[in-house]
């Protein structure tokens, strides 16, 4: 009862573009299997999201256009299962997203997708990969940099659409022991006669685009699953299936950013009317980003923040609760002005680069099942970095001023202040605890573990930023542009040492790519403070 009354607040919030507008090739729709629960990974996911994941792994998006038309995931994972024959092997399904290791091995440059014929029949490309796997045999810990590591990453999807051809990922019953589901080519003929028959009727429909056969042996296969169980409870498939076809965070970062275009519009003319309905764009988009993460929290049972998406999305949350905390408090608009277009850009981010940040739901690793000390310590590390976030956001909006020849106001600068001291005190506070968790983990409280080291960093200049007002070494201009360098120790701390250095105990957290992007934020940023400090300096000669 407890969650169904929770499932029907969610289905309120997630109801919003829940059928995914596709082309389809096949006459055959695989809706009929969206709730099918199949084991990947360690855990168990709806069907829907299974063939998301794994087109996503394989390709790098959600659907792709073959033979002039566009397919979603779940017709061509489908088409995969119910069909796998060689044709499969001349489609372009394969990434290599890497633009130095596609020159490096002869591909064409301007393309990101390839066959499995191309790719097999590439001689530069074995041998990169007989490279890497050399290096792993030699040291199974060693770190892949450069094109091995690109070629790795081919390799694995490689790999993985030989395992989909050959049926061994589309695990969907349970055993009678152990752990590890079975496809039903692994299921015993005279135990599983049911399972392999209604399989062999549905590939039978598929290939003759029968839909009604395929619809009623999907339906049968469903039946049986429960009646085999082994399941997940039926509102956590129910919910999973509603939060990936709605999109929350997309929807919230559009509503976030239509909340921040009324702003500007409104500034000096129908500013109350203009701030209210911005008001109330912010709080729907917040209100949906909220259903969002809570339907993960139900999924996963955790908070979301064991992942570089998750934490990107969390910031981006904790950025527009502060500005709406504040603006509540003194409704002034610079709060939400400047949160705004962090929260935008991170959810932007998240949404569109799935290689680098990984969307899928993943079982903890040991060092993280503590819910206590992964709520504790975890979140308030990433709910500072989204107060500094928000300094950044309203550090911006006083430098933009500065550089349009407009003296900020003495209030801006003392807003910007307070959102500081928010972020100091829950680094403070986050990073203590991560001392206590590292002594209940590991034995000790510090080592000068990376991640503890950059934390410290951060936590130092964000304490000598906030000093340095105090004791009058500089006023609000030399605030706001220390918020802004003082982010980049904020920005090594949480990107630079799980995805440049990827080293030390907290390799939970690892990934590869972004640099590019990160590298431009960075160079942006300095361009920006140095505008705005020349520009200081010209208003005061004159």
């Amino acid at each position: 009862m407890k969650h169904s009354r929770l499932i029907l607040l969610l289905a309120a919030l997630l109801s919003l573009n829940l059928t995914p507008i596709t082309t389809v090739l096949a006459q055959v729709s695989p809706k009929s299997l969206e709730s099918l629960v199949i084991q990947q990974g360690g855990r168990k996911k709806p069907y829907l999201v299974f063939t998301e994941e794994t087109l996503c792994s394989l390709s790098g998006k959600t659907a792709l256009t073959l033979n002039g038309q566009k397919q979603d995931a779940m017709t061509l994972i489908t088409g995969l299962w119910m069909s796998p024959d060689d044709s499969w092997k001349a489609k372009q399904l394969i990434l290599v997203s890497n633009l130095p290791l596609r020159q490096h091995i002869g591909l064409d440059p301007l393309r990101k997708l390839y066959s499995w014929n191309q790719l097999t029949s590439n001689e530069a490309l074995a041998k990169e990969i007989t490279a890497t796997a050399e290096t792993r045999r030699r040291d199974p810990k060693a770190k892949l940099v450069g094109l091995q590591k690109e070629a790795s990453d081919v390799g694995m999807r490689m790999g993985l659409f030989e395992s989909l051809l050959k049926g061994d990922d589309f695990k969907i019953i349970m055993p009678l022991s152990g752990n590890d589901w079975m496809t039903s080519a692994q299921i015993d003929p005279t135990e599983g006669k049911e399972i392999i028959e209604f399989i062999d009727s549905m590939r039978s429909a598929w290939t003759q685009n029968n839909a009604t056969a395929f619809n009623q042996s999907t339906d049968r296969l469903l039946s049986l699953q429960k009646q085999v169980g082994g399941l997940p409870p039926d509102w956590k498939i129910s919910l999973e299936v509603a939060y990936q076809k709605a999109h929350p965070f997309r929807w919230a970062w559009i509503l976030y950013a239509t909340a921040g275009i009324v702003l500007l519009l409104s500034r000096n003319s129908w500013e109350r009317r203009g701030y209210q309905i911005a008001w109330l764009l912010a709080g729907s988009g917040f209100l949906l980003q909220a259903a969002g993460l809570l339907s993960r929290v139900l999924i996963a049972g955790r908070p979301p923040v064991t992942n570089m998406y998750e934490s990107v999305i969390w910031v981006a949350f904790g950025t527009i609760l502060f500005a709406l905390i504040f603006e509540t408090i003194y409704r002034a608009g610079s709060f939400l002005l400047g949160a705004v277009p962090v929260a935008v850009a991170s959810l932007i981010l998240a949404d569109s680069q799935p290689v680098i940040l990984d969307h899928s739901i993943h079982p903890l690793t040991p060092v993280l099942r503590d819910n206590f000390w992964l709520s504790t310590h975890v979140l308030s590390i990433t709910l500072s970095y989204a107060a500094f976030a928000l300094s950044l956001g309203v550090a911006h909006v006083a430098l933009a001023q500065v550089i349009a020849g407009k003296k900020p106001t003495a209030i801006l600068y003392t807003y910007l202040y307070k959102t500081l001291q928010v972020g100091v005190l829950l680094l403070a506070t986050g990073t203590i605890l991560g001392g206590v968790w590292a002594n209940y983990s590991w034995g000790r409280f510090w080592d000068w573990d990376p991640k503890e080291t950059w934390a410290l960093t951060a936590l130092l200049g964000y304490l000598i930023l906030l000093h340095g007002r105090i004791s009058g070494l500089w006023g609000g201009f030399g605030l706001a542009v220390g918020s802004v360098i003082a982010f980049m120790s904020v920005l090594m701390a949480w990107y630079g040492v799980n995805f440049v250095l990827g080293a030390g105990l907290h390799s939970y957290g690892f990934g590869t790519g972004g640099f590019p992007l990160v590298a431009t934020f960075v160079g942006c940023e300095i361009l920006f403070v140095s505008l705005s400090f020349f520009r200081k300096q010209k208003l005061r000669s004159v």
